[in-house]
């Protein structure tokens, strides 16, 4: 706490949650309390758009702004400088050339992309591409355009453990309509690989109609896929299984082939890997043996009451079975829901009051799937709860990608001037 009675809120992170919950906080606390947000990273990024940006019809440019500017209109401390650890005890989150104390702080880190769970996974030393971050699909983007000059098998998906299944449908459908643009469809077979036990799971147990609605996607554009895959290791040119059932797309009734011990060619990849909580937390002891923050219906830390989490940091039960391993989807809209239930318990606890409680399993989801030129808009009441689900709508159609770009510019703009309070 300063001299002059304001109290410290830090938030580590400055993407969805992060951003989220320093305007919500702001506009809740106005002048009477410092708030910091540090992040490695200098610019705000829009996620979902990054798909996009492999086939040259984003540039990161166009889906990011400085957080800087942003954050210091408003009051904002902003500190760019990597988290290298969290001293509960001292109640300081310790950076590269210092230490930032707080009062409170909210964790909202984001992951760390973990391409080590296999051999071979990844553009940095391996042979796949990534679109987790700006810098990954600006490489897949160079690698598309030496690809397009010698076509070949393509193989899109997600591994064991991952999480993030809507992006690698959503490529792997922006891929395929980029092929037919560019003329060559015809020279290359398009397989995706999940470890989903079926199409359309997305590591929450699926949406009513959504196994039936990918898989006429996939025969559609005529995509091959590969379910409970177990991935051994990626050499130049193959994806080693350990496990997993080929489903072709034009067989309808066909018996799935095993791939068991098997390999898939490719000359172009991009796989996504499982997230983990980030270093700083992991080498604070502060999460669980993979790095994310257990937390109670408040968004707070189990064992100290000041330290709060939100987003992709947070740890969530997986909702439904998953034979081969997924991980939960937390980010997006998510995102933003458990960060200004967060925000809002800071102030409470700040101010004495009472705190409002958001299980995770009453948090509901609102998605677009990004097809090209198609797509489908996805709505639930309970993601994280299969069996209490009273809404679950699905609605195909060209409107669901327009949709999708109407929502990232109007994002855009409601962070970058602050606008949280917004839907």
């Amino acid at each position: 706490m300063h001299a002059n009675g304001k109290k410290n809120v830090v938030i580590i992170g400055g993407s969805f949650a992060g951003l989220t919950a320093a305007y919500e906080l702001k506009r809740e606390l106005g002048e009477r309390h410092n708030i910091t947000v540090v992040d490695k990273n200098d610019r705000f990024t829009f996620i979902p758009s990054l798909i996009w940006v492999p086939f040259g019809w984003r540039t990161p440019e166009q889906i990011s702004f400085p957080l800087q500017p942003s954050l210091e209109r408003k009051g904002i401390q902003f500190v760019h400088e990597a988290v290298t650890r969290i001293d509960p005890e001292r109640q300081v989150v310790e950076t590269q050339t210092g230490g930032l104390p707080y009062d409170y702080l909210l964790i909202a880190t984001g992951p760390h992309v973990d391409f080590s769970v296999v051999e071979g996974l990844g553009p940095h030393g391996g042979y796949t591409q990534s679109i987790c971050t700006a810098d990954h699909a600006v490489q897949a983007g160079t690698a598309w355009q030496e690809f397009l000059k010698d076509p070949g098998p393509v193989i899109v998906g997600a591994t064991q453990g991952a999480s993030c299944f809507g992006a690698a449908y959503e490529f792997v459908f922006n891929l395929e309509y980029a092929l037919r643009k560019a003329g060559v469809r015809d020279q290359v077979p398009i397989t995706f690989v999940t470890a989903e036990p079926f199409a359309g799971h997305f590591g929450i147990g699926g949406l009513k109609w959504a196994q039936g609605m990918t898989e006429w996607f996939f025969r559609h554009t005529h995509v091959d896929w590969v379910l409970d895959a177990v991935i051994e290791r990626v050499t130049p040119n193959a994806v080693h299984f350990k496990q997993g059932s080929l489903h072709r797309a034009a067989a309808k009734n066909g018996q799935p082939e095993d791939l068991s011990g098997k390999s898939l060619p490719f000359k172009y990849a991009m796989i996504i890997p499982p997230f983990l909580g980030v270093e700083a937390i992991r080498q604070s002891g502060l999460g669980n043996e993979r790095g994310f923050i257990v937390v109670d219906d408040y968004f707070r830390h189990l064992q100290y009451p000041n330290i709060f989490a939100a987003g992709v940091s947070v740890a969530v039960v997986p909702p439904a079975p998953c034979p081969a391993g997924c991980s939960v989807p937390k980010t997006g809209y998510i995102s933003e829901v458990m960060a200004k239930y967060a925000a809002r318990n800071i102030v409470a606890s700040m101010e004495g009051k009472s705190l409002t409680p958001k299980p995770t399993t009453e948090m509901d989801a609102k998605c677009i799937l990004d097809a090209g030129n198609q797509g489908i808009v996805m709505l639930t009441d309970r993601i994280y709860a299969p069996s209490q689900r009273k809404v679950q709508l699905l609605i195909p159609g060209p409107w669901a990608h327009w949709m999708k770009v109407w929502f990232e510019r109007y994002f855009l703009w409601k962070m970058r001037t602050g606008r949280v309070n917004l839907p």
